[in-house]
């Protein structure tokens, strides 16, 4: 989903770094062989991921919800020489598109895979302290996502939470579960003085958040 007009979205695309031929094939084979594909981060969203994580140069990432790899092949790119990503997939039968999508470039060796749910997960990382935080799953819990990590992200660290304008649903009336949860953590967010937030129109809004 995107909130852009589509010939404005392609003047964009068509204005920033060109995406990488590995990220092409992963565009392509999301679409082909996966249900929902358009949960794939895509050219634009992806080289600001790509941006965002080589101005920090983390040296390690969390990321809730792996989908088939694309964002986190992005995120991986700002990694330091020693870092890590840590990537959280609930759905075992992406492991084999996995694996061959993360072997098909030269970061696949700083990325951990675990599969799981991430409550359960984020629990275990008891020594782990992340630079780059990005929220990226079921919806409903991203408020829940959000206070867990927390107190694991450094200072000056970013939290980056997808999908937080909801095809347009939290400006709007409707009033079903998911739109509720993401009009609340908006909400919860914007007066939280802990971090400093901005929302971007990026597809479905991205909001990236720097803690204090």
């Amino acid at each position: 989903m995107e909130i852009l007009p589509h010939d404005l979205q392609l003047y964009l695309e068509d204005h920033c770094d060109p995406e990488p031929p590995e990220l092409q094939k992963i565009n392509r084979e999301t679409y082909l062989k996966v249900l929902q594909p358009h949960m794939l981060s895509g050219h634009y969203q992806g080289r600001l991921l790509s941006m965002l994580s080589k101005m920090i140069q983390p040296r390690r990432i969390l990321e809730i919800g792996t989908f088939t790899g694309y964002a986190t092949i992005c995120l991986a790119e700002g990694l330091t020489d020693d870092g890590l990503i840590h990537t959280i997939e609930v759905n075992h039968e992406f492991e084999p598109m996995l694996i061959q999508h993360f072997k098909s470039t030269n970061v696949d060796k700083k990325i951990r895979l675990h599969f799981g749910l991430a409550e359960q997960i984020i629990v275990q990382m008891t020594e782990e302290n992340f630079d780059i935080v990005f929220i990226d799953a079921d919806k409903k819990n991203n408020l829940h996502y959000f206070q867990l990590i927390f107190d694991k992200v450094r200072s000056g660290g970013l939290i980056i939470i997808d999908n937080v304008l909801w095809k347009g649903k939290v400006y709007g009336t409707e009033n079903d579960v998911d739109t509720r949860s993401i009009r609340e953590l908006n909400d919860r967010l914007a007066v939280d003085t802990r971090v400093e937030k901005l929302i971007l129109p990026v597809r479905d809004g991205v909001m990236v958040i720097r803690k204090k």
